[in-house]
């Protein structure tokens, strides 16, 4: 099977590590790179091979030969970039969260179809090892049908040092990481008909708000709390992980700290841990998220190459997006949103 060649827009914080999840999958190589600063994309191309260097995404999207190009820029950016590649016929994979608004997304989504391009979007919090066993869990059955649940993102971790423009941000948290939790809890759980959600600011030295609780009423009739912050401080810092806990009629499950997940029924307590593989070139602070982005631009590079279906398509993260956006209308209003109106 051919290799693909595809070119990255964005040597930013995620590119390397997005780049080292290519190189880890195999089957893809990186044959150039576009950045606003030409100096941060040859110092990119030198540290991992790069052959060619481009001032202009346009003539780089035109004089190279390749197979799609993956987007790692800031989210305000990501538009122009995908209608760019969508014009010239590529198939795009791009960051989350896909856009700055629902009607940009849809535009960009219109714009793919009208091309007729993959769009595919890097969404890897439902890829991570303790998240994928979990929702196993959920489909044997052995809960029974699951009434009610919570995922929960809570954390003091420095994340403005790594991203300061995060602190620029009049939306915060909830396109941030929501659009993550989000994901995991429609994943996990089914679709969502309702939302409730409130927001804070804690952090004085941001614009947006950087703490959410969002209520979900799910079609199966479940409800779903989706607790996220970055204003937390607890006993032991647990950042990047993600906690889930679910209540069905027959038991419940936790995935918990350090990647323990327990299942409890009249039997009693199962306990299994589910940590995440370990790559020489993910980051330690961000192990679990980073070790997840090689299983999920494996699937994605399976739809690339038409032999599988992609999870994350621009299609299925615009639910994600409308859950999203449709929290910051229910905060603003402090009111319940029927997401089938």
């Amino acid at each position: 099977m051919k290799e693909l060649r595809f070119a990255i827009i964005g040597t930013g914080f995620w590119s390397a590590f997005q780049l080292s999840g290519w190189n880890e999958v195999g089957g893809a190589k990186c044959v150039a790179v576009y950045n606003r600063t030409r100096a941060k994309a040859e110092r990119f191309a030198r540290d991992f091979g790069i052959p060619t260097v481009h001032g202009d995404p346009e003539t780089m999207l035109e004089k190279e030969n390749l197979d799609f190009v993956d987007i790692i820029t800031d989210v305000d950016t990501h538009s122009p970039f995908v209608h760019l590649a969508a014009e010239k016929g590529l198939p795009i994979v791009c960051q989350k969260p896909l856009a700055p608004s629902l009607e940009i997304a849809e535009k960009m989504l219109r714009t793919c179809r009208e091309k007729g391009v993959p769009l595919l979007v890097n969404e890897n919090f439902r890829w991570q090892t303790p998240i994928r066993q979990f929702h196993s869990v959920l489909k044997s059955g052995v809960l029974g049908r699951i009434f009610r649940a919570r995922v929960q993102f809570a954390n003091s971790f420095p994340v403005f040092d790594n991203q300061p423009f995060l602190k620029e941000l009049d939306q915060f948290i909830l396109t941030d990481i929501g659009t993550h939790i989000l994901d995991v809890a429609r994943f996990l759980f089914g679709e969502v008909r309702t939302l409730y959600c409130r927001i804070d600011r804690v952090n004085p030295e941001i614009k947006g708000e950087d703490v959410a609780t969002v209520v979900l009423g799910l079609d199966s009739g479940t409800t779903v709390i989706c607790e996220m912050s970055y204003a937390t401080r607890m006993e032991k810092e647990r950042f990047p992980e993600t906690f889930v806990f679910a209540e069905g009629e027959k038991g419940s499950a936790e995935l918990g700290p350090d990647y323990w997940i327990r299942v409890t029924t009249e039997e009693g307590t199962r306990s299994n841990r589910y940590p995440p593989p370990r790559y020489d070139w993910a980051d330690p602070a961000y192990d679990v998220v980073h070790a997840s982005i090689v299983p999920c631009q494996e699937n994605l590079l399976s739809g690339l190459r038409g032999i599988g279906s992609a999870e994350t398509t621009g299609e299925d993260n615009l639910k994600t997006l409308r859950l999203a956006y449709g929290a910051y209308e229910s905060a603003a209003r402090n009111q319940v949103i029927n997401l089938e109106e």
